[in-house]
C-alpha cells in the first residue's frame, strides 16, 4: 500500500468514523435533554467530514487517472477500492467502541456550551483547559449487556434495520462504483464519474424517508417518556450493527454497480 492510497484510506476513515459517532449525539441529546443544541455541535465534525470527502473525490478520480495506461488498472484499481471499503467498516467497528465515551464528553460538551454559548470558548475548554483529562477519565467499553440482550428484543424494527443496511452500503459504494465504471469502460469515463448518484440516490431516499424520521420520532418519544432510554440505546446498537453489516455489503455491491453506471453511462 503506497502513501496516496494509505492517506484516502485515512480519509475514508474519518468519514466513517464521524458517521457512526453521530449516533451517540442522539444518545447525549436525550440525557442532557438539548436535542437541538446537540446536533448544531455536532454539525463541527459533520464539516470535518464533509471537508474529507471533498479531498477524497478528486485524489481518487487523480489515482484512476494515472493507473490506466497500465496492463491491469481494473485489478489494481479493485484492489484499491477494496481497501477503501475495509476502512469504511474498521472506522464503523472502531465507531462503535468509542461510542460510550464519545457520548459522555459530547454531553458535557452540551452542557458547557449551554452556559457560554461561544464555540470558540467550547473549543479552548477542551483543548487547553482540562478538556483532554476529561476525556481520559470519560474513555469506556460499550457494556456488554448492550449485545447480550439484543436477542430479547429489536431496538428497531427489522424493516429498519434492513433498510439501513441497504442504504449504508449504496451509500457507501456510491463514489467507488461511479470511479471505477470509468476503469471498466474509459469511453465513458467522464460520464461514469458524474453518475455515483444513481447508486447512492436510493439511499438518501431510504435514510430521508424511513430512517432518520423513524430515529427522530423515537428520539422525541425518550425525552417524553414514552421509551425508555435503554430501549433506545438498543435501537442505536441496532442501527450501528446495520451500519457495518452495509459497508460489508458494499464490497459485494462494487462490481455489479460499476457495470450499472457503464450500462447507463453507455446509455446517454
Amino acid at each position: 500500500m503506497d502513501k496516496q492510497l494509505l492517506f484516502v484510506c485515512f480519509l475514508t476513515f474519518v468519514i466513517h468514523i464521524i458517521g457512526t459517532l453521530a449516533y451517540s449525539v442522539r444518545i447525549a441529546g436525550v440525557r442532557t435533554r438539548r436535542i437541538a443544541v446537540s446536533f448544531a455541535l455536532f454539525s463541527i465534525l459533520v464539516l470535518v467530514s464533509r471537508t474529507s470527502n471533498s479531498f477524497l473525490s478528486p485524489l481518487l478520480a487523480k489515482r484512476v487517472e494515472s493507473n490506466l495506461p497500465g496492463l491491469d488498472a481494473a485489478g489494481a484499481l479493485l484492489s484499491d477500492f477494496r481497501w477503501l471499503l475495509l476502512s469504511a467498516s474498521v472506522a464503523t467497528v472502531v465507531g462503535a467502541l468509542l461510542i460510550p465515551t464519545f457520548q459522555r464528553v459530547f454531553c458535557r460538551a452540551v452542557l458547557h456550551f449551554q452556559v457560554h454559548r461561544s464555540v470558540p470558548k467550547l473549543i479552548l475548554h477542551g483543548f487547553f483547559k482540562g478538556g483532554l483529562s476529561y476525556v481520559k477519565d470519560s474513555a469506556s467499553l460499550p457494556a456488554a449487556a448492550n449485545v447480550t440482550t439484543l436477542h430479547k428484543g429489536y431496538g428497531v424494527s427489522l424493516r429498519i434495520s434492513l433498510l439501513n443496511i441497504g442504504a449504508v452500503a449504496l451509500w457507501t459504494v456510491g463514489l467507488f462504483a461511479a470511479l471505477y465504471a470509468g476503469v471498466l469502460d474509459p469511453d465513458v469515463r467522464v460520464t461514469s464519474s458524474t453518475l455515483s448518484s444513481i447508486i447512492n440516490g436510493g439511499a438518501t431516499i431510504a435514510m430521508a424517508i424511513f430512517i432518520d424520521p423513524h430515529m427522530s420520532g423515537m428520539t422525541d418519544d425518550v425525552v417524553e417518556g414514552r421509551v425508555s432510554e435503554s430501549q433506545f440505546r438498543k435501537a442505536v446498537v441496532w442501527l450501528v450493527g446495520s451500519r457495518l453489516a452495509g459497508t460489508l455489503l458494499a464490497q459485494v455491491l462494487l462490481v455489479p454497480s460499476a457495470f450499472l453506471i457503464v450500462y447507463v453511462a453507455r446509455a446517454l
